[in-house]
């Protein structure tokens, strides 16, 4: 092994690099890989302690399995630029999440070392079925291994369980490795159990049970659902006899584990002997998240993406926003524990995201009325409606771009009974460096379809709070309110709530050229933009509609008949969002008015600054005003 620092994996490119080391190598390609990571998101942030805790697991597979002919999905992507750095990106890595760089998760179209795109948990186990099916249709002349790696946190979501269902139905060789970072899955690694593993892993061992089945097949003496029996039978002894207990005994899936995650040379060993076994299986690893960097290691939930930070010291780099405007966020969460107070009745919901959504300040002062329901974006909504039903009234928090998870939920669970939910979409409209798989854009055009359904959006902080107070009000029904990811603009925020009327938007200022309306946030822009554009002469109208639906139509009315000239803007996509529903005003009335329309247009819009994509969409003030002062 060479002892030079950094000077193994500075010749390794690919994973055909890293498969010509010797087996003893593999612990100091860990190191520097892990010292890399720090290295560069010390100044470049993004997910740090998920990609620290899955090295070994990423070294082993690429060491063991063909790829990219060999499929490994990665099950968000949180833990995979270990993957990314052994895989041909290595050299573009500092450009990670940066507006035409790579992007922060697995993405096909970036490399083909990704064999699907992983933003979303949960879908790992579904697509790499998938995958493991269609190899064997497509009589693949080598056999194609196909891997899902997922987590402890994305395993509890429910498409998680409908993969492992459909997996142990059909015939399959998917090997499901569960990367378990302490989320009280499993007890410890004990010998016993290391002793147990290292004999069902061993090749030996499955060659004689491999063995075995096919003569009691021959003589009649199983058959397939008796494989299926003995197999949960199987799983059961092996709890038994290590007197640990896990969701997957009663599976008909081959269950290993849990081992040693970071015993990089104990992964290969087991990789190879279990790769080439007969039907599914699932490999129970157990890691640290954070690891080896002492602080994220303590506190994996801070250090999941810490921001710039000292690689040294791991003092974390935080910029002074002390006279700043808030965060919407915490605008939400400090008034939901403010009406709270007032009012009984009012529950909060989330999906996993306590911190992201600041649901944490209602968790401290009313833990028995706040729920975090894991990621299980359908039965929040569902969970929300059943408590609706019953007198409460929900505030359920989630992320614009994981509500699209339980559209059918909100429908037929809440909409249908037109029940008082409170729908609280945090990180609305483009999101910055997640990326499309996280941009909120879609919800005004979906929810807007939906009947019963309000749907709003406050220009700042105090229409945020009254919205809020106006929505928790008896007998509301479905209430929609969205916002964006970051801060607001107003440092006085708390203001005296007040409820407002539902549907009924206002001007902001007067003018007599042209009318622009706008929805949510981005009126913000477009009120720097108007000031700029009446510079060269014009006379700018501006309202703030609030409200998408139900829309304000005697406002609409009266600003038909007053401009023939109107610019809609919106943060979200353009097909059937406000932008829309304003020409289908124009149409069902019989107006005939000049419309431009900004938002962000029919495609996925990539990674990079919010400044950068809202430029990138023409929704930035420069472009907004290149929009007002020219040709109509």
């Amino acid at each position: 092994m060479n002892e030079s620092n950094n000077n193994i994996l500075s010749h390794i490119n690919f994973p055909s690099d890293l498969r010509k080391e010797p087996l003893e190598n593999l612990e100091e390609v860990c190191k520097e890989l892990r010292s890399f990571i720090i290295d560069e998101l010390s100044n470049n942030p993004g997910h740090f302690a998920s990609s620290l805790g899955a090295i070994e697991l990423t070294v082993a597979l690429h060491y063991v399995f063909n790829t990219p002919y060999d499929r490994i999905l990665w099950d968000v992507g949180h833990q995979a630029y270990a993957h990314k750095i052994l895989t041909g990106r290595k050299e573009r890595f500092s450009t990670n999440r940066k507006l035409n760089g790579l992007s922060g998760f697995p993405s096909p179209s970036e490399s083909e070392y990704d064999a699907f795109t992983s933003g979303h948990a949960s879908n790992s186990i579904s697509a790499a079925l998938g995958m493991a099916i269609a190899s064997t249709l497509n009589k693949d002349e080598k056999n194609r291994h196909v891997i899902a790696v997922i987590g402890d946190g994305a395993i509890s979501g429910g498409l998680a369980f409908e993969g492992l269902n459909n997996a142990s139905s059909h015939p399959n060789n998917l090997l499901i490795i569960l990367n378990d970072n302490n989320m009280a899955i499993d007890h410890n690694v004990g010998g016993l159990n290391q002793y147990l593993v290292n004999i069902t892993t061993s090749k030996q061992y499955n060659k004689i049970r491999y063995d075995l089945y096919n003569a009691f097949r021959k003589y009649n003496l199983i058959n397939d659902d008796m494989k299926g029996a003995i197999l949960r039978f199987n799983n059961s002894l092996k709890s038994l006899i290590t007197r640990q207990h896990n969701i997957f005994e009663g599976l008909d899936i081959r269950y290993f584990g849990p081992v040693d995650g970071h015993d990089v040379c104990s992964l290969v060993r087991i990789l190879n002997h279990i790769k080439d076994m007969k039907g599914p299986k699932i490999l129970h690893i157990r890691t640290i998240k954070g690891k080896g960097f002492a602080p994220a290691e303590k506190d994996a939930t801070t250090w999941h993406a810490p921001g710039r930070f000292n690689k040294v010291t791991g003092e974390r780099i935080i910029v002074d926003k002390s006279g700043m405007p808030p965060l919407f966020q915490d605008v939400f969460g400090k008034t939901l524990v403010e009406l709270s107070k007032r009012n009984e009745k009012i529950v909060g919901i989330t999906p996993a995201m306590p911190s992201g959504c600041s649901m944490t300040y209602m968790m401290k002062e009313f833990p028995s009325r706040t729920f975090d329901v894991g990621i299980a974006e359908e039965h929040a909504v569902t969970f929300s409606g059943g408590l609706a039903k019953e007198g409460m009234i929900p505030f359920c928090n989630i992320y614009s771009s994981f509500m699209q998870r339980a559209f059918d939920e909100v429908i037929h669970d809440t909409a249908l009974q037109n029940l008082n939910v409170v729908f609280c979409l945090d990180r609305a409209g483009l999101v910055g460096e997640d990326g499309p798989t996280h941009h909120g854009v879609f919800d005004l055009t979906y929810f807007r379809a939906i009947p019963n359904m309000t749907v709003s959006s406050p220009i700042n902080e105090h229409w945020l709070r009254n919205l809020m107070f106006t929505a928790q009000t008896k007998d509301k029904g479905p209430f929609m309110i969205r916002y964006p990811r970051g801060g607001g603009v107003l440092t006085d925020w708390h203001n005296d709530m007040k409820e407002v009327e539902i549907g009924k938007g206002y001007m902001i200022k007067e003018g007599t050229d042209i009318a622009v309306l706008s929805l949510g946030p981005i009126g913000n822009t477009a009120s720097k933009a108007i000031e700029e554009a009446e510079k060269r002469g014009l006379s700018i109208a501006h309202y703030d509609m609030v409200f998408l639906k139900p829309i304000d139509e005697s406002l609409l009315h009266l600003i038909m008949k007053r401009f023939n000239k109107i610019v809609t803007i919106e943060d979200g996509i353009l097909k059937g969002g406000f932008g829309s529903a304003v020409i289908e005003f124009m149409a069902d009335n019989d107006y005939s008015v000049k419309v431009k329309r900004i938002g962000i247009p029919d495609k996925f819009i990539e990674h990079g600054p919010v400044a950068d994509l809202h430029k990138l969409c023409k929704m930035d003030k420069d472009s907004i005003v290149e929009t007002l002062i020219s040709k109509w």
